[in-house]
């Protein structure tokens, strides 16, 4: 089968790609911003990609069109391609009716968490041989690719998929995650988040009941006991196994932390064993019950999993460190909603003690252009010891509200940067050795981390 894809730069998307090639499909793509990393990615594996959606691209004669959610009315080649009546579908569909079927699906949804969560999930079962497929909404260090149909020859039956509820393309509005039909499903918290499609938090709800509707009675779910949202969504029917974690008592996946970072899994008041890794937060923490609650479903013993994560490397991305110049370390973190992003400063504080963080953020996210959620930003930041906000002023990533005045109610200590230029050189003046630069954002931010490490003084 020839699939072109619209949208095909886009993480979810690119993944596809890579999955449909390495599954024997002739693939195509194309979109607005093919520029590498992506673009190489994908050039390396043979996919021809066109840059923009121009309606002369239905001269390729495909068999199917699959759409990004990128996609909307109005595109031109998407006109083109209803005009004629020509066919096409979504990328999550065909994800479910040509990758997953006949798989073991491990589904891992959630606000929060999402891509380390499977990123951990999918380390585990290849560490305990069963060389599974996945794909992620980002790069696990352990593989060094985000997508993968199976590490093994012979094929496995496993696989690990991130699973968002954000919609699935412009002509069908469920949630990307239903379309996967999870056996094993991680249901790992659940925040009101993506304001441009969901008017409140009941509507979240809806879409995860919907994902709860499509596990099936020998399935399981595993979910987050601290989150009552997730409670009222089991309210409202479940019809396969439940397993809770991060509950207190003696029922369900517990933790037991230690000040080394270090902490011990309990299942139903047992203990499983020690968890000793160089990750921080207990957001982590919980990620990685998560895991090890998911992989026992299909086998996989608590005590293999706690070891595998002794070896697991993280995600790029997530507290990954990009250099360090002048005894200033610069990190960069994917964190764009203030629950990630109280989570990721705090972590950051517990690993550092009492040395500064000076944190770099740039409000990019839908939820966060539209303003939504501009009143938690100080919360969020309260424990850095500077705050340097970015927001362009023109643009698709320009913000609708005033930066410096959500941010200051944090005082003298924070700052609004409209340029990227004034933004390093206001963070490179104040940095001094011994300072941990924490940059925050969902996209590439015009690569300010490698402005940062340029512009420090050695």
């Amino acid at each position: 089968m020839h699939i072109h894809i619209l949208g095909i730069c886009g993480t979810f998307m690119g993944g596809l790609a890579v999955l449909a090639k390495e599954a024997g499909h002739k693939v195509t793509g194309c979109d607005s911003n093919v520029y590498p990393p992506m673009s190489t990615q994908l050039e390396a594996q043979g996919i021809e990609l066109i840059e923009g959606f121009s309606p002369d691209q239905v001269a390729l004669q495909p068999d199917l069109y699959v759409i990004g959610n990128v996609v909307s009315r109005g595109n031109p080649l998407m006109e083109e391609i209803l005009n004629r009546g020509l066919p096409y579908t979504s990328g999550p569909q065909w994800i479910g009716e040509h990758i997953l079927q006949n798989r073991w699906v491990l589904a891992v949804a959630g606000t929060h968490g999402k891509t380390t969560t499977s990123s951990m999930l999918a380390w585990i079962l290849e560490d305990a041989g069963y060389a599974p497929g996945f794909l992620i909404g980002g790069v696990p260090m352990n593989f060094g690719i985000s997508a993968r149909l199976s590490g093994g020859k012979g094929g496995s039956e496993f696989f690990v998929i991130e699973a968002d509820e954000y919609d699935t393309a412009f002509f069908d509005k469920r949630s990307k995650f239903v379309h996967y039909r999870a056996r094993t499903a991680i249901l790992n918290n659940l925040e009101y988040d993506h304001a441009d499609i969901f008017p409140d938090l009941g509507a979240i709800e809806t879409q995860f009941h919907h994902l709860v509707r499509t596990v099936p009675g020998v399935g399981r779910l595993i979910l987050n006991g601290r989150e009552e949202s997730l409670q009222r969504v089991i309210q409202r029917g479940c019809w396969s196994e439940k397993e809770w974690f991060g509950t207190e008592g003696n029922s369900g996946w517990m933790l037991i932390n230690h000040a080394d970072g270090s902490f011990d899994v309990m299942f139903n008041g047992a203990s499983q064993g020690t968890v000793d890794w160089a990750l921080t937060g207990e957001h982590n923490r919980m990620n990685a019950l998560a895991a090890i609650a998911a992989a026992r479903h299909v086998g996989v013993t608590p005590s293999q999993a706690i070891a595998s994560l002794s070896r697991f490397e993280s995600v790029k991305r997530r507290m990954e460190i990009r250099g360090v110049t002048g005894g200033v370390t610069v990190y960069d973190d994917f964190a764009h909603h203030p629950t990630a992003i109280a989570t990721t400063v705090d972590g950051l504080r517990r690993k550092i003690g009492d040395a500064r963080i000076l944190a770099v953020l740039e409000p990019r996210s839908n939820t966060m252009k539209l303003g939504t959620m501009k009143n938690a930003l100080p919360g969020s930041l309260a424990n850095a010891d500077l705050v340097f906000g970015y927001g362009a002023q023109s643009g698709k990533d320009s913000l609708g509200w005033d930066l410096s005045e959500a941010l200051a109610p944090l005082g003298p200590k924070a700052g609004a940067y409209h340029d990227l230029e004034s933004l390093v050189k206001a963070i490179t003046q104040a940095a001094r050795p011994g300072d941990h630069v924490l940059v925050m954002s969902n996209g590439g931010f015009g690569g300010v981390h490698q402005k940062i490490l340029d512009a420090l003084p050695t």
